[in-house]
């Protein structure tokens, strides 16, 4: 039986290892391409892989567990068993990552008493019943039954964000009773506070460092905290950030390939590392994360994280310099790539079908009635778009209006004509609405959730919970009488474009083309405003014309030989009559 063991150093079967390992998300991936990306993986020097598991995407609704399909954690682990590497898993309840909600569900926010990361009895009790069913998963693929499994995680970055050595101790206590016979080990800013605060040395779970740069003065610290807190073992950097994240209205963040690759090397000098990220994928569906700086900065679709490998898996100019220096500190293997993947340029696609959301609303979404506006996770939503309508009665002017509470963005619109989009710093601000018909008038406002702040102080933030939270008002008092439209987007077959369509209103798009070959493809989407699209029923995530990417990655396991259907819903009421599919994506 093989053993992985922590003394001075990392032993694996009593001999000394140095792990050189990647960062791959295989819910950032189509799972057609999980073994593509291993081997490109090994091929430039890796003998390890790590991934987080979000919590999210295998308990969307409370009690409900999905381990299938792009979820089958365990078949991605067992491919990279099959290419020879390690596999470092993180099955932390928190997981940060530019996820959405550092990757906790949604559904957790339906708890008024809801307090994440916390000895918050609730909290420990969703952990508790979600470890029961993950680890049935997990359990056997470590090393100590047989598996590739060498280290598991204890929570995430927590001295970013909180001291409790209670809760630290709870999540150990979870996962051995639930199975981790591994080592375990917690990962952490190397400055001295977030040393003290997120580790749980008292435990013996061994302590790593996450940065992206200066590692000889970063990794010195780790050094020192371990010396001063009698901590024997090697050093790694458990996150060595080669690149980074990117935000919409954002320019797309570059660094430079040799300058990392310096550091890359400070590091194998002296220890062990994990690149974070090796490839980082896509955000796809509604799971993308959101900062916040001053107000909520919600991520892009493209995770890219100008990593060695690119958002579509093709090596970028830091694959050829991060193997170069790898090579220096083991023998590179020669891995031949088994996935041929092509990428085609299908060209100019026509509108086939087009038809407002307004008039389609009935078809896909059966209204809620409630006297007062609720929030998403009150009504069991957690992702997407959620309408607000009600009559507001006859013809008259109103100096001021405004939404009270409301997250993240909203449109209002009277009788099916926009009125004002509030967003960030708007949203509160009265609105001057003229009702100039002799009609009872239907207010009709569209919240979108953004993204869930998935980092700092703002991970507990009331802006967590989505849609309109204190209400609508008319005047000086709140408007009584809201029928509630969800729309999660999660099946978008009823759509019914029979039904008709209006300008400069929130549409669905419908593009049908037909292929004789399958190929990953870019859509390129440079003359809509806002929205997310679909290919063949698939969530390719969100598309905003403030950039700093205008494409979608279409990966060619989504596509179908033969006929094929594009769905854009688009809420600014831009679209064109002829979108493209490119082999090349547009800046």
């Amino acid at each position: 039986m093989k053993k992985f063991e922590i003394k001075e150093d990392f032993y694996l079967n009593n001999n000394k290892i140095k792990l050189i390992s990647g960062a791959v998300h295989y819910f950032r991936i189509v799972p057609e391409y999980w073994r593509d990306r291993l081997e490109k993986l090994k091929a430039m020097g890796c003998n390890c892989v790590e991934t987080y598991i979000p919590w999210n995407i295998h308990e969307p609704k409370k009690g409900e567990f999905n381990f299938t399909g792009n979820n089958d954690v365990v078949k991605f682990v067992r491919i990279a068993e099959e290419l020879g590497l390690h596999v470092i898993l993180r099955p932390t309840p928190y997981i940060c990552a530019e996820w959405e909600f550092g990757g906790l569900p949604a559904w957790l926010l339906k708890d008024e008493e809801m307090r994440v990361r916390s000895t918050c009895r609730p909290f420990i009790n969703a952990i508790d019943d979600y470890f029961k069913e993950l680890f049935k998963y997990i359990t056997p693929l470590q090393i100590t039954n047989g598996g590739p499994v060498i280290m598991m995680q204890v929570e995430n970055e927590y001295g970013s964000f909180g001291n409790d050595k209670k809760y630290l101790k709870a999540i150990n206590d979870l996962m051995i009773i639930h199975g981790t016979t591994v080592p375990m080990f917690t990962s952490d800013g190397c400055w001295e506070e977030a040393l003290n605060a997120g580790t749980l040395l008292e435990a013996g779970i061994f302590p790593t460092g996450n940065f992206g740069s200066r590692t000889k003065e970063q990794i010195g610290n780790l050094e020192k905290f371990m010396k001063d807190n009698n901590v024997k073992g090697p050093l790694m950097c458990m996150e060595f950030w080669i690149g980074w994240f990117n935000n919409w209205g954002g320019l797309f963040k570059r660094r430079d390939a040799f300058d990392a690759a310096n550091e890359l090397k400070d590091m194998l000098d002296v220890g062990h590392v994990n690149i974070y990220m090796f490839h980082g994928g896509t955000n796809f569906g509604f799971y993308n994360g959101c900062s916040y700086h001053n107000g909520i900065d919600p991520q892009t679709t493209t995770y890219d994280y100008d990593a060695p490998l690119n958002e579509w898996g093709q090596p970028s100019e830091k694959y050829q310099e991060f193997k170069n220096v790898i090579s220096k500190y083991t023998k590179i293997p020669k891995v031949k790539f088994s996935t041929d993947i092509k990428f085609i340029n299908y060209g100019n696609v026509k509108l086939s079908n087009k038809v407002s959301l307004f008039r389609t609303l009935d078809k896909i979404s059966t209204p809620v009635h409630s006297d007062i506006t609720l929030n998403m996770e009150k009504l069991d939503q957690g992702y997407g778009y959620i309408l607000y309508r009600s009559n507001v009665g006859k013809s008259r002017k109103l100096a001021k209006a405004k939404l009270a509470d409301c997250d993240d963005r909203a449109q209002v619109f009277i009788n099916g004509n926009h009125v004002v989009t509030q967003y960030k710093e708007t949203i509160g601000e009265n609105i001057p609405l003229i009702f100039d018909k002799d009609i009872n008038n239907i207010m009709d406002i569209l919240v979108e959730n953004t993204g869930r702040i998935n980092y700092g102080a703002s991970l507990v933030s009331p802006k967590q919970k989505k849609g309109i939270k204190g209400g609508v008002m008319l005047d000086l008092h709140f408007h009584s009488g809201w029928d509630h439209y969800c729309l999660d987007m999660q099946d978008i077959s009823t759509v019914d474009y029979t039904l008709g369509y209006e300008l400069n209103t929130p549409a669905f798009y419908e593009y049908t083309f037909n292929i004789e070959e399958k190929g990953d493809t870019f859509l390129h989407l440079p003359n809509f405003g806002k929205g997310c699209c679909f290919i063949n029923g698939f969530n390719l995530g969100k598309f905003w014309e403030i950039g700093p990417t205008h494409y979608l990655y279409i990966p060619g396991p989504l596509l179908n030989v033969g006929e094929n259907k594009i769905v854009i819903f688009e809420t600014e009421g831009k679209y064109q009559d002829t979108i493209t599919l490119s082999d090349k994506p547009l800046y």
